[in-house]
């Protein structure tokens, strides 16, 4: 079988167990041949198909996210090293990079916080923006904070970034000019798609009762870490808006808010 035929063959099984199926299908192919997916659909769909990608498909069968099948994500302007135990950066949280650029322009923030880094999706993205700027990367999980540290190298950022071990803002002792935060904002008990509950860590997801525990942790912390004229985007889950944004007006920011591509407010902007 040719990587055409394949890929037809897969997508059409990988319905029932993806919303992308063809896109997965294509990501898992150029995989199997240690390609990119661009030079893939140009050059190979005549190719013979690898030995490894059948296993791929039945992985991505069993819902197991393209991201950890393949190790890797696409943010931003950046790739990122993801895997069992981080969670999958996506696409509208690149809302707050974009409400970062519109606040600091070319010049950029000197000093970024990223509280809940995860594998440095915001804060890598952040520093890869803006060359001059440095940064602190906080997250509870050890797990997660290795592989942030690894794709700083990778990108050539390490000598820019730094990761800590902690708990949200607690004992960090200085100011930053951008604070950047994705914190979990599930409800507990909610239902997710399979492959985020099956696979994605439930700490970066569930956020107690009403989904609102983690803003009320960070409300009466982020004021403290910003330097004056700095913003904080805080990512929020869609129709959360007015409950989030009362829980920090209540600290006595101004907020603005920003939509993502699908029309939902997804970033809320803090001003001290």
């Amino acid at each position: 079988m040719r990587v055409r035929e394949a890929l037809a063959s897969a997508a059409q099984r990988l319905t029932a167990a993806s919303e992308t199926p063809r896109l997965d299908a294509e990501l898992l192919m150029a995989h199997a041949l240690g390609s990119d997916r661009e030079t893939m659909l140009l050059s190979a769909l005549d190719a013979p198909v690898p030995e490894v990608f059948e296993p791929l498909v039945q992985r991505r069968l069993a819902s197991e996210p393209v991201a950890y099948i393949i190790g890797r994500r696409a943010f931003w302007t950046i790739e990122l090293e993801v895997g069992p135990g981080v969670l999958i950066p996506r696409p509208d949280s690149e809302t707050l990079i974009e409400a970062a650029l519109d606040h600091f322009g070319a010049a950029g923030p000197a000093t970024i916080l990223d509280l809940g880094t995860g594998p440095g999706s915001l804060l890598l993205a952040a520093l890869d923006q803006w060359p001059e700027a440095r940064g602190l990367g906080v997250d509870a999980s050890p797990e997660a904070l290795a592989i942030a540290a690894r794709n700083a190298a990778r990108l050539g950022i390490a000598a820019r970034a730094e990761f800590r071990l902690g708990d949200w803002g607690e004992g960090i002792g200085r100011r930053f000019d951008l604070i950047l935060c994705n914190p979990p904002y599930v409800e507990a008990g909610a239902e997710l798609p399979r492959d985020v509950a099956q696979w994605e860590p439930h700490s970066a997801l569930f956020a107690g009762p009403d989904g609102l525990d983690a803003y009320r942790r960070l409300a009466p912390q982020i004021g403290g870490l910003l330097e004056p004229g700095g913003i904080a985007c805080i990512e929020i889950g869609a129709g959360r808006h007015a409950a989030v944004t009362a829980i920090f007006a209540a600290h006595g920011f101004t907020i603005s808010s920003r939509m993502d591509l699908n029309n939902h407010i997804r970033c809320l902007v803090l001003c001290g």
